[in-house]
């Protein structure tokens, strides 16, 4: 592979930002999207912590926990729709109790916990991938 071809390649990665308290789900969701799909996967485990990221990095998808410390995910995705660079970022809700109405008052695509890894990886499958 020459290198022209694996900057094109790395160019093809897209980040994905998993926003979740839970170290080991978090780590899990992390290890399954980098070995299951071409794109970059990084966690962090409290809003704060997500708000500190994105001062260096716009993520082309997130996967938010709606249940979070010092404010849930819904008021994080509000929160970054305040700002123009997040409005059109894709964001995936996950939780064992979502609060419908919330989610769907804001079109959001949602997997409940336990979901079904083969949903999250097509969720982000069209959510990112474009066809060849």
């Amino acid at each position: 592979m020459s290198l022209d071809h694996k900057s094109e390649q790395a160019h093809d990665n897209k980040t994905i930002l998993v926003i979740e308290d839970d170290g080991s789900v978090g780590s899990s969701l992390v290890q399954i999207i980098v070995e299951e799909t071409q794109h970059l996967a990084f966690l962090v485990t409290d809003p704060e912590q997500a708000l500190k990221v994105f001062e260096d990095l716009l993520p082309d998808l997130l996967i938010i926990d709606y249940h979070l410390p010092h404010m849930n995910g819904i008021q994080l995705y509000d929160f970054l729709q305040q700002r123009r660079e997040f409005q059109h970022v894709p964001t995936i809700i996950i939780s064992a109790a979502l609060p419908e109405g919330e989610v769907t008052a804001r079109h959001l695509f949602a997997l409940n916990k336990p979901f079904d890894i083969d949903d999250l990886l097509s969720a982000i499958h069209n959510f990112l991938d474009t066809p060849d």
